[in-house]
C-alpha cells in the first residue's frame, strides 16, 4: 500500500514538474507575440501623433492665406514658368562736417533667367551678362518672402572690383571734380543681414499680389507694417591707392597730405539692430492692374567698431554706439490675369551710419521685369 501511495506521490510530482516546464515555455514564446502587439500598439500611436502635428502645422500655415475674397482672388494654379531680368545696384557715401564727400558705386549688374514653380516651392536662375568677362568677384544674394500675414528679406552681398567714383568734393583740391566716373580698385564692401515684418490688414491687402504674384488684389487696400531686422556691415577704403589715383589724374605730387585727414579710416565694422514701421497700399486702377508703394522707416541701434588714420595717433581706435535711421521702400506694377502675368518691381534698402567726424551711407537694390505663365490649374 505504501509502495503504491510512492508511486502515486510521484506521477503527481511528475505531472506538475511537466505542467510547470511547459506553462514557463509556453510563456516564454508568448514573449515576443507581446512585444510586438506592444510596439505595433506604439507605432500606430506615434503615426498617429505625427499626422495629428503635421495636421497641426498644415492649418497653421492655411491661416497665413486667409483672405477677404471680395478684396483678394487666391491663386487658381498649382505651376508658374516666368522669364525675369534682375538688375541691381549699389552706392557708397562718405561725409564730413566741413562739406567733404566721395561716393562710389559699382556698374549695374543685368541678369536674365527662367524661373520654375510649384505652390511654394520655387526655383530660379540667372545669368550675370554685364559681368561675363572681366572675372567679377562680385557675390550677391536676395531672397524675399511674402505671405499676407508676415514678410522677410534675407541678403547678402560683397562688392567687386567694378566700383568708380561716382562723386567727389575735396576742399584742399579745387579741381577734385575731375576724378567723377573714375574707376577705382580700392573700395570693398559687404552687408549681410535680413529683416521681418507683419502685415496687419493681412485679410484684405495682399503683398503677394504685387510681389509674388500668388494672389490677386481685386479692391484697392493699404495696411500698416511693423518689423525687425539685423545686418552686418563692412567697409574699407585703400587710401595709398586714392592718393596715386589723385596724383596721376591731377598732376599732384602731395595728395597724401592735402587729403583731409577726417575721412581718412582704415575700415568700418558694425552691426545694425532695427525696429521698423511703415505703411503699404495696393492701388487696382484697373481690371487685372495692380500699382503697389510701400516704405518703412527703421530706428536703428548701431554696434560699431573702426580703425581711424591719424598722422598723430597712427594706430588710434575708436568704437561707439548710437541711433540712426534706415528705410526699405519697394514699389511694383504688376498685369495679372490669373493665367498670364507681367510686370515690373523696385526694392531699395538704405542704411545711415554717423560719427562726429564722418558720415557713411550705403544703399543698395534691385529692379526686376518678368512676363509669366500659370498653369496645371488646382
Amino acid at each position: 500500500m505504501k509502495s503504491s501511495n510512492r508511486q502515486i506521490n510521484s506521477l503527481i510530482r511528475y505531472f506538475c514538474l511537466m505542467l510547470s516546464i511547459c506553462c514557463q515555455f509556453n510563456a516564454a514564446a508568448s514573449c515576443p507575440e507581446d512585444s510586438l502587439r506592444i510596439s505595433n500598439t506604439d507605432d500606430r500611436r506615434s503615426i498617429f501623433n505625427v499626422e495629428r502635428t503635421a495636421q497641426k502645422v498644415y492649418g497653421e500655415v492655411k491661416k497665413l492665406s486667409h483672405v477677404d475674397t471680395t478684396y483678394i482672388m487666391p491663386q487658381k494654379y498649382n505651376f508658374t514658368v516666368m522669364i525675369q531680368n534682375i538688375n541691381t545696384y549699389e552706392m557708397y557715401r562718405i561725409s564730413d562736417n566741413n562739406g567733404q564727400h566721395i561716393t562710389f558705386s559699382s556698374r549695374p549688374s543685368v541678369k536674365v533667367g527662367p524661373y520654375f514653380g510649384w505652390r511654394w516651392i520655387c526655383l530660379g536662375y540667372t545669368i550675370d551678362f554685364s559681368h561675363l568677362s572681366n572675372g567679377s568677384k562680385k557675390q550677391d544674394f536676395n531672397l524675399s518672402l511674402y505671405s499676407n500675414k508676415i514678410g522677410a528679406d534675407l541678403f547678402y552681398r560683397k562688392t567687386g572690383d567694378d566700383f568708380r567714383i561716382r562723386d567727389i568734393r575735396l576742399n584742399n583740391i579745387p579741381n577734385a571734380q575731375l576724378l567723377n566716373h573714375v574707376p577705382f580698385e580700392g573700395f570693398k564692401g559687404s552687408i549681410k543681414g535680413f529683416n521681418i515684418y507683419y502685415i496687419f490688414n493681412n485679410k484684405r491687402f495682399s503683398y503677394p499680389a504685387a510681389y509674388s504674384q500668388s494672389t490677386v488684389q481685386r479692391r484697392s487696400a493699404g495696411s500698416l507694417l511693423a518689423g525687425i531686422g539685423l545686418t552686418k556691415h563692412s567697409l574699407a577704403i585703400n587710401w595709398d591707392k586714392l592718393d596715386q589715383l589723385v596724383n596721376q589724374r591731377l598732376n599732384i605730387n602731395n595728395a597724401s597730405q592735402i587729403v583731409d585727414q577726417t575721412l581718412r579710416f582704415s575700415d568700418i565694422k558694425y552691426y545694425d539692430i532695427s525696429a521698423s514701421v511703415g505703411y503699404a497700399y495696393n492701388w487696382v486702377f484697373a481690371p487685372h492692374f495692380l500699382f503697389n508703394a510701400s516704405l518703412s522707416t527703421a530706428l536703428a541701434y548701431k554696434k560699431s567698431s573702426s580703425g581711424y588714420v591719424d598722422e598723430q595717433q597712427p594706430h588710434k581706435a575708436f568704437s561707439f554706439r548710437n541711433f540712426n535711421l534706415d528705410g526699405v521702400g519697394r514699389f511694383a506694377l504688376v498685369y495679372n490675369n490669373m493665367r498670364w502675368y507681367a510686370g515690373t518691381s523696385a526694392i531699395f534698402h538704405t542704411y545711415n551710419y554717423n560719427k562726429s567726424q564722418f558720415q557713411t551711407n550705403n544703399t543698395f537694390g534691385y529692379v526686376t521685369l518678368y512676363l509669366g505663365y500659370n498653369f496645371g490649374q488646382k
